[in-house]
């Protein structure tokens, strides 16, 4: 088992969602009986219909967001396919995707996969608070190891799979390489495509800050301490990949590298207003934007707050990943019960340890959160990649509090762009916590610059701008 700094799996019968965007595609979930039948009329009708073969991470934010993108393939005519790992069963099919399962860990029952990934987050809690650069011996070694594990178990079912699905473009969405993939596209000429999915520095300049550090943009110092450590930490499980990586007839990676760019497509799903200034710039031929994939949900009504209805309304998401730290969740609740806000508190699974409410407070285990987000006034998150590109999509001011991972780079851009604060998850007071809401809701040159972001990334649609660039490289290929 392994995610993206320990993403979580999908749970059976979790709300299903699709991506939302202008364009001239129309919004819709899983397409009905109808739709599919034409979908798949005018496919046959079609000379050139191809394969497209999705195979996103095992976590959440991954797998709608390709799911996004390959129903825009499938409007375009082509057919598209997930390859997935079995903790995902289920998720593409209830879209109507065909699923072809990769183990990519050791199989286990879906319970015992639910225990080991409480167990892991849990386990690391007191890991949260300390730096990025404190966390490489930790949390990140361990992710990483579990990372490698993934691509070692794919290669067990992967090239079978490939055989028998004969994709004719494979995107992935992931941190590290799978070899079968990069052996199916030599022997078959078909090309592969990588899709960003966290911030864009997976892809490394020498200009910008290393993945995971959370170093500011000309923090140069702070760039060489971190990439010097991470690599240390990484060696030996890099080491062990390389050894894969031979056996499998592939070339090894330099220290630190467990992945590389797509000769022929790379997806970031980063938004361009923050994005980095690279010293080498990304060639827009292999290297696309795609302005954030937000996806839409049912509509929510926010509840009746009585006295308070008047007031600021606040959102606090901190994700799976932290919403087991109820001691946290529980003093940011304290500090908004006191402000003259409202709030929505997402708590997860863990709402039956709030037994005492503010009455200006509403918590639920789960909200849809873009039809919440857009919304709100002001929203504190965990620096999620999908958390930072809802607010940055819908204009509103973040307050980005990480705890691991990419959330550390998020949250330092979010601020250095002008598009919200960063603040430590728990080295706060009440006073500067309620001080950066206030600054949040009343900063009006912030609010003008998320205005024009917001106007930028809805003047586009990712799914379709990635739809038509799958589109074209398919058919040249």
């Amino acid at each position: 088992a392994g995610g993206r700094g320990g993403g979580r799996r999908l749970a059976p019968g979790a709300p299903r969602v699709v991506l939302l965007g202008s364009g001239p595609y129309p919004n819709s979930g899983s397409l009905n009986n109808g739709m599919r039948k034409q979908a798949d009329k005018r496919g046959k009708d079609m000379s050139d219909k191809k394969t497209i073969a999705f195979f996103p991470e095992a976590a959440f934010g991954p797998a709608l967001n390709s799911v996004g993108i390959a129903q825009a393939c499938e409007k375009l005519g082509h057919k598209a396919v997930f390859l997935t790992d079995p903790g995902m069963a289920g998720v593409y099919a209830g879209y109507g995707f065909e699923e072809h399962m990769v183990n990519m860990s050791e199989p286990m029952e879906p319970e015992a996969m639910a225990k080991y990934w409480s167990d892991f987050i849990n386990g690391h809690i007191p890991n949260f608070n300390k730096t990025p650069y404190e966390q490489l011996d930790n949390y990140v070694k361990d992710c990483w190891e579990a990372i490698v594990e993934t691509s070692i178990w794919a290669e067990k079912d992967l090239p079978g799979v490939l055989a028998k699905v004969q994709p004719d473009v494979i995107c992935v969405d992931n941190v590290i390489l799978f070899p079968a993939i990069k052996r199916y596209s030599r022997e078959n000429g078909k090309p592969w495509v990588r899709i960003i999915s966290c911030s864009e520095n997976e892809i490394v300049d020498p200009d910008i800050p290393p993945h995971l550090s959370g170093c500011g943009e000309t923090d140069r110092a702070c760039f060489e301490k971190f990439d010097s450590k991470f690599r240390q930490v990484v060696k030996p499980c890099h080491e062990k990949f390389n050894a894969f990586l031979k056996d499998c007839g592939e070339k090894p990676y330099e220290l630190g590298e467990f992945f590389e760019a797509s000769p022929s497509l790379n997806l970031l799903l980063y938004p361009e207003p923050v994005k980095f200034k690279r010293r080498n710039a990304l060639d827009p031929a292999r290297f696309q934007y795609l302005e954030g994939c937000v996806r839409e949900e049912k509509p929510y009504d926010i509840p009746d707050f009585g006295d308070y209805n008047d007031k600021p309304v606040i959102y606090v998401s901190f994700g799976s990943l932290g919403s087991g730290d109820v001691g946290q969740l529980k003093r940011i609740m304290a500090t908004l019960g006191k402000m003259p806000v409202r709030a929505l508190m997402n708590v997860g699974d863990y709402k039956d340890q709030y037994t005492e409410v503010p009455a200006n407070v509403h918590i639920e285990s789960w909200y849809p959160q873009p039809s919440v987000i857009k919304q709100m006034d002001a929203v504190i998150h965990h620096g999620g990649n999908n958390s930072f590109n809802e607010c940055l999509y819908f204009g509103k001011p973040a307050l980005v509090m990480p705890f691991v991972w990419d959330g550390h780079d998020n949250a330092t851009r979010v601020q250095e762009t002008g598009h919200g604060l960063h603040l430590h998850r728990a080295n706060w007071t009440e006073a500067q916590l309620s001080g950066a809401i206030e600054k949040l809701l009343s900063d009006k040159e912030m609010a003008a610059k998320l205005k024009a972001t917001s106007a930028h990334m809805q003047g586009r649609h990712g799914p379709t701008k990635a739809a038509g660039l799958l589109d074209k490289l398919v058919k040249g290929a």
